[in-house]
C-alpha cells in the first residue's frame, strides 16, 4: 500500500509539471527565469561553514548534481561573521571558507544561496538592541558581498536572514533597510527573504513584499511537526517520545492507536495532545495555502527553502510520501524547493557511507 501511495503521488507530480510549464511565466516578474530554474530543486549544506571539516564529499555533491539538484543553500552562522561576536581573524577565516565552498559548488554546476543563518546570540541582540543588530547584519553582509563579488552574480544569491526572531512589524521595517543596503553592494544579485515566526507559510500573508523586483520569498515547512520532528534529539522535547507515527495521520490507523496507548501508559499528556491535534491531517495543500494565496495576490516567486523529516523515528514509507507531496505541491504552485538537509538527521545521504538515498531523491524529484 505504501508503494502504491507513493506511485500515485509521483504520477500526480508528472501532471503538475506540465501544468507548471504553462502557468509559471506569469509569476516570474523581476527575477530572471534562469535563476528561478536554478532554485527549483536543491538541498541545504548545513554545517559546512560552521566546521569546514564537515564539508560534503565532492563525490556526493557530484551524484546529487547528476540526479538533478541544481541549488545548494549554504547556511553561514551569523555569529561567525559579525564583529560583535567574533574577532576579525575569525571572521576572515569564515569568509575564506565561504569563498572555498562557492568555488567548489560553482565548479560542480550548482547555483548557491548564501544564507545569513541567525543563532542564539544574534537573536538575543536582535530583540534587545535592534539598531545594534542592524549594524551587525550590515557588517556581515559587507564581508559576504566582497566574497560574492568574485563569483558570477547570476549564480550566487543572497538570503538576508534566516528565520528572523522578532515581531512582524520590526522585521518589516528592517528588511526594507537591509535589502536596500545589500542591493547597493550587489546590484544585480537576486535576494531571498521571508517572514517571521520560523518563516511559516501562514506568516507570509502578513509580510508586505519589497519594492525591489529581483527578490524570491522563502518559507519553511515542517507541518505537522509531530510527524516531521518525531524522535526529536532533545530528550526534554515532548516529540522525543514520539516514534513510528505514520503520514497521513488518521485516528483509525492501528499505528496511531498503538502510539496513543503508549503515550498514555508513559504518562505523557502533553505529547499525546500534540498527536491528537494533528488528527485529522490537514493535508499539505491546506498547510501551504496561505502562501499560495499570497502569491496569487502579489505574483512574486516563492521557494520552500527548508523542509524535511527526521529519519530517526518516522516510518520510511511515510517520510517518502510526505517529501513527494511537498515537492509535487511546490511544482504545482511554481515554487522552488530546497530540502533540509544533506547528511545529518534529516539528510538525503547516509552520514556514514556518504551515499545518497536514491528513493528519497526520486520522491523529491517526482520520478520513479
Amino acid at each position: 500500500m505504501a508503494r502504491l501511495s507513493i506511485a500515485v503521488i509521483f504520477a500526480a507530480a508528472s501532471v503538475l509539471l506540465s501544468v507548471t510549464a504553462r502557468a509559471c511565466p506569469a509569476l516570474i516578474e523581476g527575477v530572471p527565469p534562469d535563476r528561478l530554474k536554478a532554485l527549483s530543486q536543491g538541498v541545504n549544506a548545513d554545517g559546512w561553514i560552521a566546521d569546514p571539516r564537515s564539508a560534503p564529499p565532492r563525490s556526493l555533491l557530484r551524484e546529487l548534481r547528476k540526479a538533478g539538484l541544481s541549488h545548494i543553500r549554504l547556511p553561514v552562522p551569523a555569529d561567525f561573521v559579525m564583529p560583535r561576536f567574533a574577532a576579525k581573524a575569525e571572521i576572515d577565516g569564515r569568509l575564506r571558507s565561504v569563498d572555498a565552498a562557492l568555488k567548489t559548488l560553482l565548479e560542480l554546476g550548482y547555483s548557491v544561496s548564501i544564507d545569513l543563518h541567525s543563532g542564539e546570540r544574534f537573536n538575543a541582540l536582535h530583540k534587545d538592541d535592534p539598531p545594534g543588530a542592524m549594524a551587525e547584519m550590515k557588517s556581515a553582509w559587507t564581508g559576504l558581498a566582497r566574497v560574492m563579488q568574485r563569483h558570477p552574480y547570476d549564480r550566487v544569491f543572497a538570503e538576508l536572514l534566516n528565520e528572523p526572531d522578532v515581531d512582524a512589524a520590526q522585521w518589516q521595517n528592517e528588511v526594507r533597510e537591509l535589502a536596500g543596503f545589500i542591493r547597493g553592494l550587489l546590484p544585480q544579485t537576486t535576494l531571498i527573504t521571508g517572514p517571521v515566526n520560523w518563516q511559516r507559510a501562514d506568516s507570509l500573508p502578513d509580510f508586505t513584499p519589497l519594492d525591489d523586483p529581483n527578490v524570491v520569498y522563502a518559507i519553511h515547512f515542517y507541518d505537522p511537526m509531530v510527524f516531521t520532528h518525531q524522535a526529536h534529539w532533545d530528550p526534554n522535547e515532548p516529540l522525543h517520545d514520539v516514534s513510528g507515527l505514520p503520514y497521513p495521520i488518521r485516528a483509525d490507523d492501528p499505528r496511531v492507536q498503538q502510539l496513543r496507548e503508549q503515550l498514555t501508559a508513559l504518562g505523557k499528556p502533553k505529547t499525546l495532545a500534540m498527536v491528537d491535534r494533528a488528527i485529522p491531517d490537514r493535508g499539505i495543500d491546506q498547510w501551504l495555502e496561505p502562501a499560495a494565496a499570497w502569491q496569487r495576490q502579489y505574483s512574486h516567486p516563492i521557494i520552500i527553502n527548508e523542509f524535511g523529516v527526521l529519519k530517526a523515528g518516522a516510518p520510511r514509507d511515510s517520510r517518502l510520501r510526505w517529501l513527494a507531496g511537498v515537492t509535487a505541491y511546490a511544482r504545482q504552485q511554481c515554487w522552488g524547493w530546497t530540502h533540509w538537509e544533506m547528511s545529518q538527521g534529516f539528510g538525503l545521504a547516509d552520514a556514514v557511507t556518504g551515499k545518497p538515498d536514491r528513493e528519497a531523491l526520486r520522491a523529491l524529484l517526482g520520478t520513479r
